[in-house]
């Protein structure tokens, strides 16, 4: 069982639950230091969080919230934000409270030092990573990487094919891949679009005289982008009426990958509410040095370096 999880993962592991419900084992876990997970159910006006443990109730202390939380460099929001929601924590001792009852102390922060130093510290650019996300933002997606550390994934990574906001891509919640772009004075950022396929490897998928489905992206004076996939579009005629963000049937009239091009011809057009679905990898490995995503050949030469 990995420690290092995004919030989320860890609490349906059966060792987890499996010590949730037993005192003895949470004590037992308190002498070795594990990394445990369980739901947040309030946060009180002290802003300390209320854990459910199962076998006993668990407290947060405020300063224990989060990393940045006690020497206040980060907003009681980080704390708020967590009730209903699953928490990552170590056990930092047991007390009895009025009625006699034993309530476990725990902090979301040690939890937190311990994925850094243990895991994230380690993270090298290139590195693929399990992520969650948890917040969207028109520039980009926060997603979780490990113990509710958060990391940025820039608008601009987040696929091959532009969009106008990450909702488009992901939902709140969403289990995906991502990999590390830079690290910066501690901070990192995140990329996707080296994890969804080449120009070729998406192209493959379709062939010249069919008809699919796509997204109109924009529409310019010379035609309009549809995208067939997140990494892959084609330019299709100009045809009065249609807008971006309409979900389009297009007709395939050629595929050239030496000028890496795809020409289409637009049907038919419809409104279309975006349902973003998980995300297709073509990528299995844990490490990218580099990613070609133009075809060898191409006068136009689309790579990143990590």
């Amino acid at each position: 069982m990995s420690e290092y999880l995004p919030e989320g993962k860890l609490i349906t592991e059966q060792e987890n639950t499996n010590i949730l419900r037993s005192p003895q084992l949470l004590l037992d876990a308190q002498r070795e230091g594990r990394i445990l997970e369980a739901k947040a159910y309030m946060c009180d006006s002290k802003h300390n969080l209320i854990v459910d443990l199962g076998s006993m109730k668990g407290i947060i202390p405020r300063e224990d919230g989060a990393i940045g939380i006690r020497e206040g460099v980060v907003r009681d929001i980080a704390v708020i934000s967590r009730v209903n929601r699953p928490v990552s924590f170590i056990i930092k001792g047991f007390e009895t409270d009025g009625s006699g009852n034993r309530i476990a102390v725990l902090s979301r922060e040690l939890a937190q030092k311990r994925c850094v130093e243990a895991y994230i510290s380690r993270l090298a650019c290139g590195d693929v990573v399990d992520a969650r996300i948890t917040h969207l933002e028109n520039f980009g997606a926060f997603a979780d990487i490990g113990c509710g550390i958060v990391a940025l994934m820039p608008i601009d990574t987040i696929s091959v094919s532009r969009i106008e906001h990450p909702r488009e891509r992901f939902t709140v919640g969403m289990d995906i891949k991502a990999v590390i772009k830079s690290i910066e004075n501690g901070r990192i950022s995140l990329s996707h679009k080296e994890l969804l396929g080449t120009w070729e490897e998406n192209a493959a998928k379709f062939s010249a005289g069919e008809t699919v489905s796509g997204i109109v992206r924009s529409v310019e004076n010379y035609g309009a982008f549809v995208e067939l996939s997140p990494n892959l579009a084609g330019l299709a005629e100009s045809k009065e009426g249609v807008k971006a963000g309409q979900q389009a049937s297009v007709y395939i009239k050629s595929i050239i990958p030496e000028k890496m091009k795809i020409k289409l011809i637009i049907i038919d057009t419809f409104d279309y509410k975006y349902n973003p679905k998980q995300p297709e990898y073509y990528f299995s490995g844990n490490h990218l040095d580099s990613f070609l995503y133009s075809p060898e050949g191409c006068s136009k030469r689309v790579e990143t370096i990590f």
